[in-house]
Protein backbone atom coordinates (compact mmCIF):
# COMPACT_ATOMS: atom_id res chain seq x y z
CA UNK A 1 0.00 0.00 0.00
CA UNK A 2 2.95 2.21 0.77
CA UNK A 3 4.38 1.82 -2.42
CA UNK A 4 0.48 2.64 -4.34
CA UNK A 5 1.10 5.98 -2.31
CA UNK A 6 4.64 6.89 -3.45
CA UNK A 7 3.94 5.92 -6.71
CA UNK A 8 0.42 8.05 -6.79
CA UNK A 9 2.85 10.58 -5.28
CA UNK A 10 5.05 11.11 -8.14
CA UNK A 11 2.37 11.21 -10.73
CA UNK A 12 0.52 14.22 -8.95
CA UNK A 13 4.16 16.10 -8.24
CA UNK A 14 4.96 15.32 -12.22
CA UNK A 15 1.65 16.35 -13.30
CA UNK A 16 1.73 19.57 -11.35
CA UNK A 17 5.37 20.08 -12.40
CA UNK A 18 4.43 19.37 -16.33
CA UNK A 19 1.40 21.96 -15.71
CA UNK A 20 4.00 24.47 -14.90
CA UNK A 21 6.47 24.22 -17.58
CA UNK A 22 3.88 24.61 -19.96
CA UNK A 23 4.57 27.56 -22.17
CA UNK A 24 2.05 30.36 -22.19
CA UNK A 25 1.95 31.77 -25.58
CA UNK A 26 -0.04 34.90 -24.48
CA UNK A 27 2.26 35.76 -21.70
CA UNK A 28 4.23 39.37 -22.69
CA UNK A 29 8.03 39.06 -23.96
CA UNK A 30 9.57 41.31 -22.02
CA UNK A 31 13.08 40.48 -23.86
CA UNK A 32 11.57 41.19 -27.12
CA UNK A 33 13.36 42.14 -30.31
CA UNK A 34 12.27 44.33 -33.49
CA UNK A 35 12.80 44.70 -37.32
CA UNK A 36 14.58 41.96 -37.77
CA UNK A 37 14.10 41.72 -41.91
CA UNK A 38 14.16 44.53 -43.82
CA UNK A 39 13.10 45.44 -47.60
CA UNK A 40 13.51 48.95 -49.07
CA UNK A 41 12.68 50.79 -52.76
CA UNK A 42 13.88 53.68 -53.55
CA UNK A 43 14.69 56.05 -56.41
CA UNK A 44 18.32 56.03 -57.70
CA UNK A 45 20.11 59.61 -58.36
CA UNK A 46 23.78 60.25 -59.42
CA UNK A 47 25.37 63.89 -57.58
CA UNK A 48 28.20 65.74 -58.40
CA UNK A 49 26.87 65.74 -62.29
CA UNK A 50 29.58 67.04 -64.57
CA UNK A 51 28.55 69.34 -67.39
CA UNK A 52 25.97 68.42 -69.91
CA UNK A 53 24.93 64.82 -67.34
CA UNK A 54 21.18 64.21 -67.28
CA UNK A 55 19.49 60.98 -65.94
CA UNK A 56 17.00 59.94 -67.86
CA UNK A 57 14.08 57.29 -66.86
CA UNK A 58 13.16 55.52 -63.60
CA UNK A 59 16.39 54.61 -61.70
CA UNK A 60 15.08 52.12 -58.87
CA UNK A 61 17.79 50.74 -55.88
CA UNK A 62 15.97 47.68 -54.20
CA UNK A 63 18.08 46.04 -51.20
CA UNK A 64 16.97 43.47 -48.50
CA UNK A 65 18.63 41.64 -45.83
CA UNK A 66 18.56 40.67 -42.39
CA UNK A 67 19.43 42.81 -38.95
CA UNK A 68 20.30 41.73 -35.43
CA UNK A 69 18.68 44.04 -32.88
CA UNK A 70 20.67 44.64 -30.09
CA UNK A 71 18.81 46.52 -26.78
CA UNK A 72 20.77 48.83 -25.13
CA UNK A 73 18.35 50.44 -22.23
CA UNK A 74 15.75 48.30 -20.01
CA UNK A 75 13.13 49.83 -21.60
CA UNK A 76 14.14 48.28 -25.16
CA UNK A 77 13.51 51.57 -27.23
CA UNK A 78 17.42 52.27 -27.66
CA UNK A 79 19.13 49.45 -29.72
CA UNK A 80 22.23 49.32 -32.02
CA UNK A 81 21.60 46.66 -34.84
CA UNK A 82 24.21 45.18 -37.41
CA UNK A 83 23.34 42.77 -40.11
CA UNK A 84 23.90 42.04 -44.02
CA UNK A 85 22.18 41.91 -46.77
CA UNK A 86 21.95 42.67 -51.04
CA UNK A 87 21.95 45.71 -53.27
CA UNK A 88 20.48 46.40 -56.88
CA UNK A 89 21.28 49.53 -57.63
CA UNK A 90 20.31 50.92 -61.92
CA UNK A 91 21.51 54.41 -62.88
CA UNK A 92 19.73 55.42 -66.52
CA UNK A 93 21.75 58.17 -68.06
CA UNK A 94 23.22 59.71 -70.87
CA UNK A 95 26.70 58.73 -70.21
CA UNK A 96 28.84 57.19 -73.23
CA UNK A 97 31.99 54.63 -71.84
CA UNK A 98 34.31 54.02 -74.45
CA UNK A 99 36.91 51.20 -74.01
CA UNK A 100 40.52 52.41 -76.00
CA UNK A 101 43.70 51.11 -75.65
CA UNK A 102 44.82 53.59 -72.49
CA UNK A 103 41.72 52.49 -70.94
CA UNK A 104 37.68 54.13 -70.98
CA UNK A 105 36.59 57.71 -71.93
CA UNK A 106 33.66 59.29 -70.41
CA UNK A 107 31.44 62.03 -71.79
CA UNK A 108 27.99 62.71 -72.26
CA UNK A 109 26.38 61.72 -76.19
CA UNK A 110 26.28 64.17 -78.46
CA UNK A 111 23.04 65.66 -79.06
CA UNK A 112 22.70 65.05 -82.45
CA UNK A 113 23.23 61.27 -81.49
CA UNK A 114 20.13 59.11 -80.52
CA UNK A 115 20.08 57.15 -77.01
CA UNK A 116 17.99 54.39 -76.34
CA UNK A 117 19.94 53.51 -73.34
CA UNK A 118 22.68 54.02 -70.80
CA UNK A 119 22.52 52.60 -67.88
CA UNK A 120 25.22 51.20 -64.54
CA UNK A 121 23.74 48.42 -62.79
CA UNK A 122 25.29 47.48 -59.66
CA UNK A 123 24.95 44.44 -57.16
CA UNK A 124 26.59 44.47 -53.59
CA UNK A 125 26.62 42.84 -50.45
CA UNK A 126 26.02 45.18 -48.19
CA UNK A 127 26.58 45.21 -43.92
CA UNK A 128 24.47 47.78 -41.90
CA UNK A 129 25.21 49.03 -38.75
CA UNK A 130 22.40 51.35 -37.60
CA UNK A 131 21.80 53.34 -33.97
CA UNK A 132 17.69 52.64 -33.15
CA UNK A 133 15.22 54.94 -31.39
CA UNK A 134 11.77 53.99 -31.10
CA UNK A 135 8.88 53.81 -29.08
CA UNK A 136 8.02 50.39 -28.77
CA UNK A 137 6.28 48.37 -26.20
CA UNK A 138 6.32 44.59 -25.88
CA UNK A 139 1.93 44.42 -26.46
CA UNK A 140 2.33 46.58 -29.60
CA UNK A 141 3.61 45.89 -32.95
CA UNK A 142 3.03 49.73 -33.83
CA UNK A 143 5.27 52.22 -33.00
CA UNK A 144 7.27 55.59 -34.01
CA UNK A 145 10.96 54.61 -35.03
CA UNK A 146 13.94 56.44 -36.00
CA UNK A 147 17.04 54.35 -37.42
CA UNK A 148 20.29 55.91 -38.68
CA UNK A 149 23.17 54.05 -39.40
CA UNK A 150 26.28 53.63 -42.39
CA UNK A 151 26.56 50.84 -44.79
CA UNK A 152 29.43 49.69 -46.09
CA UNK A 153 28.95 47.83 -49.59
CA UNK A 154 31.05 45.27 -51.85
CA UNK A 155 30.65 45.53 -55.04
CA UNK A 156 30.89 42.22 -56.10
CA UNK A 157 29.93 42.92 -59.92
CA UNK A 158 29.18 45.89 -62.25
CA UNK A 159 27.50 46.41 -65.97
CA UNK A 160 27.12 48.65 -68.18
CA UNK A 161 25.00 49.15 -71.09
CA UNK A 162 24.73 51.16 -74.09
CA UNK A 163 22.06 51.17 -77.11
CA UNK A 164 22.72 54.26 -79.10
CA UNK A 165 23.42 55.30 -82.82
CA UNK A 166 27.06 55.20 -81.64
CA UNK A 167 26.56 51.62 -80.83
CA UNK A 168 25.43 48.94 -79.03
CA UNK A 169 27.45 47.08 -76.09
CA UNK A 170 28.25 45.84 -72.86
CA UNK A 171 31.05 46.50 -70.09
CA UNK A 172 31.00 43.81 -67.09
CA UNK A 173 33.30 44.62 -64.07
CA UNK A 174 34.44 48.03 -64.96
CA UNK A 175 38.03 48.32 -63.40
CA UNK A 176 37.18 52.21 -62.90
CA UNK A 177 34.24 51.13 -60.25
CA UNK A 178 34.96 51.44 -56.66
CA UNK A 179 34.24 47.77 -55.37
CA UNK A 180 33.99 49.26 -51.82
CA UNK A 181 31.31 51.82 -51.37
CA UNK A 182 29.75 53.57 -48.25
CA UNK A 183 27.14 55.83 -47.04
CA UNK A 184 25.00 57.08 -44.22
CA UNK A 185 20.94 56.36 -44.02
CA UNK A 186 17.93 57.39 -42.35
CA UNK A 187 14.58 55.15 -41.70
CA UNK A 188 11.57 57.55 -40.16
CA UNK A 189 8.00 56.44 -40.03
CA UNK A 190 5.43 54.53 -38.45
CA UNK A 191 4.54 50.54 -37.93
CA UNK A 192 6.12 48.75 -41.38
CA UNK A 193 6.28 51.70 -43.66
CA UNK A 194 9.00 54.24 -43.59
CA UNK A 195 10.32 56.86 -45.42
CA UNK A 196 14.12 55.75 -46.81
CA UNK A 197 16.97 58.18 -47.72
CA UNK A 198 20.65 57.03 -48.45
CA UNK A 199 23.64 59.21 -49.15
CA UNK A 200 26.91 57.78 -50.75
CA UNK A 201 29.99 59.23 -48.81
CA UNK A 202 32.36 58.26 -51.67
CA UNK A 203 31.99 58.04 -55.67
CA UNK A 204 31.26 54.82 -57.47
CA UNK A 205 34.42 55.88 -59.79
CA UNK A 206 38.05 55.86 -59.05
CA UNK A 207 40.35 58.84 -59.73
CA UNK A 208 41.29 57.13 -63.13
CA UNK A 209 37.78 57.60 -64.23
CA UNK A 210 37.69 61.54 -65.59
CA UNK A 211 35.65 63.09 -67.86
CA UNK A 212 36.83 66.37 -69.91
CA UNK A 213 40.18 66.36 -67.59
CA UNK A 214 38.37 65.83 -63.93
CA UNK A 215 37.77 63.30 -62.02
CA UNK A 216 34.11 61.70 -62.39
CA UNK A 217 32.73 62.04 -58.69
CA UNK A 218 30.01 60.85 -59.39
CA UNK A 219 28.07 59.41 -55.37
CA UNK A 220 24.90 58.12 -54.61
CA UNK A 221 21.53 59.27 -53.21
CA UNK A 222 18.29 57.05 -53.21
CA UNK A 223 14.95 58.44 -51.59
CA UNK A 224 12.42 55.72 -51.19
CA UNK A 225 10.61 53.28 -48.54
CA UNK A 226 11.41 51.29 -45.70
CA UNK A 227 10.01 48.26 -45.12
CA UNK A 228 10.46 46.00 -41.69
CA UNK A 229 9.18 42.81 -40.66
CA UNK A 230 10.22 40.99 -36.98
Amino acid sequence: MRVYFYILGFFITSSITAQQAEVDFDAVDSLYREDQFYFSVAYSTMQNQPDGFKQSKFSPAISLGFLRDMPINKNRTLAIAAGIGYSLNMYNQNLVVDQTVDGNDYFPIPEDETLDKSRFTFHSVDVPIEFRWRNSTPESYKFWRVYTGLKLSYVFYNQYKLGSSLGNYSISNNDDINKIQYGAYISVGWNTVNLYGYYGLNSFFKSSAKIDGKSLDLNALHLGLMFYIL
